[in-house]
């Protein structure tokens, strides 16, 4: 079983800093008119990337010593201006005092996410299973469009048990932010293929030896067939060749995502708590 110290799950914040800041800086790139923002908190990273987007958030912080309040609000003051609730992702093995500090600023519970892991290298997971009626391909940018209407359509359909997400958006938001961020550098696109016809998609990003595994989705024909099996296995044989000794992925407590996720050999490492203020209660300047 994996076992997540204080060491590892800095090492994962780190990783998830990066793809989010990485992920901002793509949409800068392609929207200027976004108002993109990054900035440093705190030992983490806070981001914004247009109005709705899932990238309007705060990752990392509390792993590398207690918070300076005045830095915290300076950059709540930055969402204030763009009229954004500040949404703070906090890992649950963060000093406890973070959490006390953030309740006191009026920050409000609003759900949580697991964060699982599997430790790359091992004779379980380096063997790619052949499926015989589904193919994975590196998606090209002849097939992009393609991807990500399959993609998109996979997420927009979702197959979850367990406890909802605080959140959702619209297609057209879930096509522009996958855009963006599959643009980012670093990212590998899959695209699955049953019988020949598309099934399923997903894609990874390499980090410091840390595999993310991100934006996988099955279309809802699919699904129950085993292309997230392939698709999941196909990402690890090839982040192992490429060096990688940890995998990891972000799913919704108690989901079907979880639950597959825990067969194919990963263990819950730790949680984080989706903590959000509201931007009213900073005044803008």
């Amino acid at each position: 079983m994996l076992f997540a110290t204080t060491a590892m799950a800095a090492r994962i914040e780190r990783a998830e800093c990066s793809l989010v800041r990485e992920a901002a800086q793509a949409v800068a790139r392609a929207r200027p008119e976004a108002n993109v923002m990054i900035t440093a908190v705190a030992g983490g990273v806070a981001t914004y990337a247009g109005e709705s987007s899932p990238l309007n958030k705060v990752v990392g912080l509390g792993l590398d010593g207690p918070i300076d309040e005045a830095e915290l609000e300076a950059v709540e003051r930055l969402y204030a201006n763009r009229r954004c609730p500040v949404q703070i992702e906090l890992c649950s093995l963060a000093k406890p005092s973070v959490g006390t500090m953030l309740s006191g600023r009026g920050y409000q519970l609003m759900g949580f996410e697991n964060v699982l892991g599997c430790a790359l290298g091992n004779e379980h997971n380096i063997a790619d299973p052949v499926i015989s009626d589904i193919t994975i391909e590196v998606v090209t940018e002849n097939d992009f469009d393609l991807w990500m209407d399959t993609v998109v359509t996979g997420f927009a359909s979702p197959d979850l048990d367990g406890a909802p997400s605080h959140e959702s958006f619209p297609r057209e938001v879930l096509e522009q932010v996958m855009s963006d961020m599959a643009r980012a550098a670093g990212f590998v696109r899959y695209l699955a293929r049953r019988n020949g016809a598309p099934a399923g998609g997903g894609s990874m990003r390499i980090a410091d030896g840390v595999l993310q595994l991100c934006g996988a989705a099955t279309l809802p024909n699919h699904r129950r067939r085993g292309v997230q099996a392939a698709l999941l296995a196909h990402r690890l044989v090839d982040a192992a060749r490429l060096g990688c000794d940890l995998a990891v992925v972000t799913t919704q407590p108690g989901s079907t995502s979880q639950r597959n996720m825990q067969r194919n050999g990963f263990d819950l490492l730790y949680t984080r708590a989706i903590l959000v203020r509201n931007g009213s209660r900073v005044e803008s300047v």
